[in-house]
């Protein structure tokens, strides 16, 4: 079984602390940190307290940064290292987030695999998942159910040129997604394994949504598709 792992506190980048706001946190991809997508907090609304969260491991020699589990366990059916990372993403809520009014995930590649297993572990805790060039890791969790059950919103931005994630991977996800969410998704003419200023633009109506939601709880469920 996989060993438990911990998220470095200190090094979590925040754009405000201690306030019991509605709260974003950011998951970054493989080889990069927690200073990597903190730089699309101008892009992001001003609504939230944004959190951007360091993966537990080093990536290994020579690749810089960090990486929430293992790369060659990309496929694995039973993704346990996967679950790890989520698992320490929802232990940090507990002791650092536990006021948030409302919880969402914005994960780039491994971090949007994190972020959806976190809503899997915990279907209560996260209100809505932003899937950037990401996955829903393959095997069944016990919260799948519920996840099912309570339709979490969810974006999904993935480029037409994006040859990183395995095609069966890409497929898994595009019919595991519509099966437990209520999915927004959009495929990018001509983008690579990134992320360009027109999903951003899609994120941000996206998690306006989200924030709208919490102010108006009748207001209408995101469009699947």
């Amino acid at each position: 079984m996989t060993q438990p792992v911990e998220i470095d506190r200190a090094a979590v980048r925040w754009t405000r602390q201690g306030e019991p706001l509605p709260l974003l946190l950011l998951l970054h991809g493989y080889g990069s940190d927690e200073r990597d997508l903190f730089s699309l907090v101008p892009f992001l609304p001003e609504g939230a307290t944004v959190a951007s969260l360091p993966a537990p491991h080093d990536a290994p020699w020579p690749m810089p940064g960090r990486s929430w589990y293992p790369i060659d366990e990309l496929e694995r059916r039973d993704p346990d290292s996967v679950t790890a990372a989520a698992d320490a993403v929802l232990r940090w809520i507990d002791v650092e987030a536990a006021d948030a009014s409302s919880i969402a995930l914005l994960g780039f590649s491994q971090g949007a695999s994190v972020a959806l297993q976190a809503a899997r572990r915990d279907p209560e805790r996260i209100a809505a998942i932003v899937n950037l060039s990401g996955y829903a890791a393959p095997g069944d969790l016990s919260g799948d159910a519920a996840l099912r059950a309570r339709r979490t919103p969810v974006f999904w931005g993935r480029g037409s040129r994006d040859d990183v994630i395995p095609p069966a991977l890409v497929e898994h996800t595009a019919q595991w997604l519509p099966e437990h969410t209520a999915l927004t998704g959009r495929v990018y003419p001509g983008l690579t394994h990134s992320v360009s200023e027109e999903e951003l633009a899609d994120v941000r109506r996206f998690l306006d949504d989200w924030l709208d939601g919490l102010q108006d709880p009748t207001s209408p469920e995101p469009v699947e598709g």
